[in-house]
C-alpha cells in the first residue's frame, strides 16, 4: 500500500471561479493547446496534428476538462477507463508554485504573499544595499520584472564581465538570482541566495530562486538543471509531515524538497527535464516501502513552455509524458494509489508570461475507489485522500474522496 502524487506543473484545465480577479477569465491551458493542435498551429519538428494523450484520456483528463469548462477539448475525447477523475479549484490566494503544492499536501495559504512592484528598479533600495553589502557584491543587474530567458540575453555578458548577479522578479512572490556557473560559481550563487532569503523574510516573499546558467554569448546562454528554490516552510502540517511522524518512507522527485523547505521531504531524486524526472519517479517507486508516499513535480511544462508561450513545445511535452505513463501504471500494485494533478495553469496562448489562475485535473488510479471525485473546492482533498489511503491521521484541511 503506497501513494503517489504526480504534479504536472502548470497543466491547468480552465479558468477557476475567481479567475477574473487575476485577469485570467478565459484562460485554459489544456483546452487552448488542444485547439491550437487541431488547427495546425502547434505543428513542429517534434510533433504534428491533434493533441494525442491516450493514457491521460483513459485516466479521465478529457472528462476532467469537461467538469471544469463544460467541453472536452479536441483530441481528448474517449472513455475514461479508470473512472476516477475530477477537477479542483484552488482556495489559496495567488497562483504561485508553493501555494499550489502546499494546498495539494493539505495546507491552503490564507494570507497574501509579498510582491515586488512593476517598476524599474523593483526592489527596495535598502534591500539591494544590504544584499550587496552582506554578499560582498559590486552591485546587481536587472532589478525588474522579466522573463528568465530574455534577461539572460540582456545582461548575461555584463554579468560575466562585472561579477554582478542578475536579480529579477515576476508576478509570483519571488526574488530570482541568475549567475554563471563557471565565472561566478554555483556554490557562491547558493550562498548569496541564502543571504537574500534572510533579508526578504520580513517582506513575506515566498521564494528566492537560484538560476544558474552557462554559455558565452546571448544566443548561447541557457539555464542549467542546478536551479534551487529557497522557500519558506509551509505554515501547517502537510501530508509529508504526517508520513514522517509515522516513520513512513518518503521519496520526493524534482523540486518538491525545495518547495517544502526540505521539511519531511525524505529521499530526494533530481533530473534534468521531464523525462529524467520520470526516470527518477520510477526509481523512487522501485525503492518505496509499503506505507510510503512519493511526491513528484514535472517542471518542463511550466518553465520551458508555459512561461515561454511555446504552444508546440508544451504539446510535445504533454505527449512525451503521456507516452511514459504505461511504464508507471505497470509498476503499481493492486493496493497502491496514484493521483496525477497540477498546481496552477500557465496557458501558453495567454498574454504575458505569468501563471494563469485555473482549475486543475485530479486523475486517480486505484482499485479501491468507492465514489466519484467530481468537482472539488480546494486542492487539499488530494492530501486528505492520501492520508486516508495510507491510514495516517486526518489533515486539518480537505475531505478525502
Amino acid at each position: 500500500m503506497r501513494a503517489l502524487i504526480l504534479v504536472m506543473d502548470s497543466v491547468g484545465i480552465g479558468g477557476a471561479p475567481d479567475a477574473p480577479r487575476y485577469g485570467d477569465d478565459g484562460a485554459d491551458t489544456i483546452g487552448h493547446i488542444a485547439d491550437a493542435c487541431t488547427a495546425g498551429r502547434a505543428d513542429s519538428n517534434a510533433r504534428e496534428g491533434p493533441l494525442r494523450l491516450p493514457n491521460l484520456v483513459a485516466l479521465g483528463l478529457g472528462e476532467a476538462c469537461h467538469l471544469a469548462t463544460g467541453r472536452v477539448p479536441p483530441g481528448l475525447e474517449g472513455q475514461a477507463w479508470y473512472r476516477q477523475f475530477g477537477s479542483a479549484s484552488e482556495i489559496s490566494k495567488g497562483k504561485d508554485t508553493p501555494s499550489g503544492h502546499w494546498e495539494i499536501a493539505g495546507v491552503p495559504v490564507p494570507f497574501d504573499w509579498g510582491y515586488f512592484p512593476r517598476t524599474t528598479p523593483c526592489f527596495p533600495a535598502d534591500l539591494t544595499k544590504a544584499f550587496c553589502e552582506q554578499a560582498e557584491l559590486p552591485g546587481i543587474l536587472g532589478d525588474c520584472h522579466a522573463s528568465g530567458t530574455e534577461i539572460l540575453a540582456a545582461f548575461g555578458e555584463r554579468h560575466m564581465q562585472t561579477g554582478m548577479p542578475i536579480c529579477y522578479t515576476s508576478a509570483d512572490s519571488v526574488f530570482q538570482i541568475a549567475a554563471h556557473e563557471e565565472t561566478f560559481g554555483l556554490e557562491r550563487l547558493y550562498d548569496i541566495c541564502t543571504i537574500a532569503r534572510r533579508l526578504i523574510d520580513p517582506l513575506n516573499i515566498g521564494r528566492v530562486i537560484a538560476r544558474p546558467f552557462v554559455g558565452t554569448r546571448p544566443n548561447e546562454f541557457r539555464r542549467t538543471a542546478h536551479r534551487r528554490d529557497f522557500s519558506v516552510p509551509p505554515p501547517g502540517i502537510t501530508i509529508l509531515d504526517l508520513a514522517a511522524s509515522a516513520d513512513r518512507d518518503i521519496a520526493t522527485i524534482g523540486k518538491i524538497d525545495d518547495i517544502f523547505a526540505h521539511r519531511a521531504t525524505g529521499r530526494n531524486l533530481r533530473g534534468n527535464g521531464n523525462m529524467a524526472l520520470f526516470d527518477a519517479t520510477l526509481a523512487g517507486l522501485a525503492r518505496l516501502a509499503d506505507g510510503g508516499v512519493l511526491f513528484a513535480n514535472f517542471i518542463d511544462f511550466d518553465t520551458l513552455y508555459g512561461h515561454r508561450r511555446n504552444v508546440a513545445g508544451y504539446a510535445a511535452a504533454l505527449e512525451a509524458f503521456d507516452d511514459r505513463l504505461p511504464e508507471l501504471l505497470s509498476r503499481l500494485r493492486s493496493d497502491d494509489l496514484l493521483i496525477i494533478t497540477a498546481d496552477h495553469g500557465c496557458d501558453p496562448t495567454w498574454p504575458g508570461t505569468d501563471h494563469t489562475r485555473e482549475q486543475v485535473p485530479i486523475l486517480s488510479w486505484t482499485t479501491q475507489a468507492t465514489a466519484q471525485i467530481g468537482r472539488r473546492d480546494g486542492f487539499a482533498d488530494i492530501g486528505a485522500t492520501v492520508a486516508k489511503h495510507l491510514e495516517l491521521p486526518a489533515l486539518l484541511h480537505g475531505a478525502h474522496f
